[in-house]
């Protein structure tokens, strides 16, 4: 059974490391018209341009995904490593990470509503949020279900009896 929790959880985890880097990377979190935007460019009727402007959600929005991507990549790596003995502190120590990636992540998808709303809003009515965007929240989800997976794996195995030695008599 704790091999089961760790092995999803594991899963959980890779799943949610490729969802959070698609969605740090690419360019489709809000679109208006032809438009679309992403944390790093902007596209115009498929062209495709560098953000100029140092706009500070921007920045914040970004470097919360990549810490939470640095985040989740930590725990997969240890509850990897440590699928053969979740009694390990690496699977703790995963699952705390996959939990902080979790949240580091919802911190910046919602600074980035919070602004993308307040802004787009006022100005514009036919704009959305578009994949990129909705990709980030399911990594989230499973960031966090990857880490409560670990740590409660962490919790049965540390609770359970240890398996008794055959003696070779």
């Amino acid at each position: 059974m704790v091999l089961t929790l760790v092995g999803g959880a594991s899963l959980c985890g890779m799943a949610a490391l490729v969802l959070l880097i698609i969605s740090t990377a690419t360019d489709y979190w809000m679109q208006y018209r032809s438009a679309n935007q992403g944390l790093w460019r902007f596209c115009i009727n498929r062209k495709c341009h560098a953000h100029t402007l140092t706009v500070a959600f921007w920045d914040a929005t970004r470097a919360f995904m990549l810490l939470s991507v640095l985040g989740c990549f930590a725990g997969v790596l240890l509850g990897v490593t440590a699928s053969k003995r979740p009694w390990s502190r690496r699977v703790r120590t995963g699952g705390i990470a996959l939990l902080l990636s979790g949240f580091l992540a919802l911190l910046a998808l919602a600074i980035y509503t919070g602004m993308t709303v307040n802004f787009f809003g006022k100005r514009y009515i036919d704009w959305r949020f578009s994949w990129s965007y909705i990709l980030g929240w399911i990594g989230i989800i499973l960031a966090f279900a990857a880490g409560v997976l670990q740590l409660c794996a962490f919790q049965r195995s540390v609770s359970e009896p240890a398996p008794a030695s055959v003696s070779d008599s």
